[in-house]
């Protein structure tokens, strides 16, 4: 199955913007295209965020949708020159050697998102994984052969999870199937400490943590796992990031995220209330021993 990589988020709020403006001043695509000496393609690509806007581009484009406010202007202009550093800068670069794009491209939504819900029946989602957790799913996963990129991809998960303690913490929200405090990863004594992990996590105000216990029988949350990554003023921004074995998904329809946004509803439902859950951790923490 082949990985589908997501237009830059700022990349398409900046397109939708151009979009709004060229369908309020009666300019068609053919038209746009013109103005730029292009396809009608690629106005198409730039207003759906799959490629950047070079400066002189913005300027004509401006020119012949009228945009006269320089309010406008300048946010348009302060969109495209973040929309553009995104795809270069961002500390996860000096690891793109060792990362896959969609991995990449993972990092780099939740470096700008508002928020992630999550859905998971195997694993402790990674931005709650401890890091002797976190190594023993990576030499698992074989993806990773030497000792040093072993440590580096940890030093990487490690690194993502300021994005739940930082200065501007993202709302996270995490369902775990009851088989995620049960599968015996690194050993009961890594099990011990990653559960605790969890529950010293949730004491976080921007932290949910749900379990959807065995005695739930079939529920939504059996087809994931999944994240939903929504973003600041526009819904319509959002994303979904599918996990498979053979490649990440991204979806990024509406139609198919608000599909995903009914199973997370569903899950959270179906599954304990928080404090409910923090108490089934606690109690599978201690089965592992003293």
């Amino acid at each position: 199955m082949p990985t589908v990589r997501p237009s830059t988020v700022l990349g398409r709020q900046l397109g939708d913007e151009l979009r709004k403006f060229r369908e309020a001043a009666g300019v068609s695509m053919a038209q746009a295209a013109e103005v730029l000496d292009c396809t009608k393609g690629k106005i198409s690509r730039i207003e759906n965020g799959h490629v950047p806007v070079r400066t002189p581009d913005l300027i004509a484009l401006m020119q012949a949708y009228q945009v006269a406010e320089t309010e406008a202007q300048e946010r348009l202009a302060a969109l495209a020159r973040r929309a553009n550093r995104r795809r270069r800068e961002g500390w996860w670069h000096q690891y793109a050697s060792l990362l896959s794009d969609t991995y990449l491209d993972q990092i780099e939504m939740e470096s700008i998102c508002e928020s992630i819900r999550t859905c998971q029946v195997q694993l402790v989602p990674g931005l709650l994984q401890t890091e002797e957790y976190g190594r023993a799913v990576t030499v698992a996963s074989r993806a990773w052969q030497t000792a040093e990129e072993i440590d580096q991809f940890v030093r990487v998960r490690i690194a993502r999870q300021e994005r739940l303690t930082g200065e501007t913490p993202i709302e996270y929200w995490a369902v775990l199937a009851e088989g995620v405090l049960r599968q015996q990863v690194g050993g009961p004594d890594v099990m011990k400490a990653q559960l605790y992990h969890l529950v010293a996590m949730a004491q976080q105000p921007n932290i949910t943590i749900q379990v959807l216990p065995f005695s739930r029988g079939a529920h939504s949350g059996m087809f994931g796992p999944y994240l939903l990554l929504a973003f600041p003023q526009m819904a319509s921004l959002d994303l979904v990031l599918t996990e498979t074995p053979t490649g990440n998904i991204w979806m990024e329809r509406e139609a198919e995220v608000a599909c995903y946004r009914a199973l997370f509803d569903d899950a959270r439902m179906a599954a304990l209330p928080p404090t409910e859950s923090l108490e089934l951790i606690q109690r599978v923490a201690k089965e592992y021993g003293s």
